[in-house]
């Protein structure tokens, strides 16, 4: 385990003190993520995070994925009115009708892509021709928002039906997924992850 220095409590500046936000910070954020199910749950995590704060959405995370079947993309695209009726009053998540339906007609438009590419995974991943796209910002203030690619990328989404996929969602959800690696220069978690 690396040793906590003054750089890796920077690159962490965002997870404060919280529990939940330093282990996503050490074992999974800029982590590349290749499974399905888990490239899914992302993108709807993410999505739901807009307008919130991350910690919000861990604080919520095994609430939210037991209520959406463990973000099964089959069992999700099947979710009827009924379900969307029942999510809104499941405890522990985020009772917002638009994102409650944006993760099932995500579902869906995530079942078209793994028709036309074959999986997901070939999809989104070819956007940076298979490889984990490192950037090296000096300070947490140097990491920015959006990219040309996220924007990008947001439009292709957009257009193939998914929905809170805005510019910054994409751009953090490619940290998320392991496309970027925003970790400071001098983080230890960054030579880490580089690693795998």
């Amino acid at each position: 385990m690396p040793k906590n220095t003054s750089i890796e409590q920077e690159c962490r500046n965002w997870a404060k003190d919280d529990p939940l936000s330093i282990a996503y910070h050490d074992k999974r954020w800029c982590v590349p993520v290749h499974d399905e199910q888990e490239l899914f749950a992302m993108l709807c995590l993410e999505g739901m995070q807009a307008g919130l704060s991350w910690r919000t959405i861990l604080n919520k995370e095994q609430d939210i994925r037991r209520a959406f079947a463990g973000f099964d993309v089959e069992k999700v695209a099947s979710f009827t009115e009924g379900d969307m009726q029942r999510l809104m009053k499941t405890p522990g998540i985020i009772h917002n009708k638009q994102k409650i339906k944006s993760v099932i007609t995500n579902a869906r438009a995530f079942q078209k892509v793994q028709q036309e590419f074959g999986s997901f995974d070939t999809y989104i991943w070819r956007y940076t021709g298979n490889k984990t796209i490192v950037h090296h910002p000096k300070h947490f203030s140097d990491v920015p928002a959006t990219s040309d690619l996220s924007v990008k990328l947001s439009k292709d989404l957009k257009k193939r039906g998914f929905s809170f996929v805005g510019p910054k969602v994409v751009y953090s959800y490619m940290q998320a997924i392991g496309m970027y690696d925003d970790h400071l220069d001098d983080c230890p978690y960054k030579a880490i992850h580089a690693q795998r």
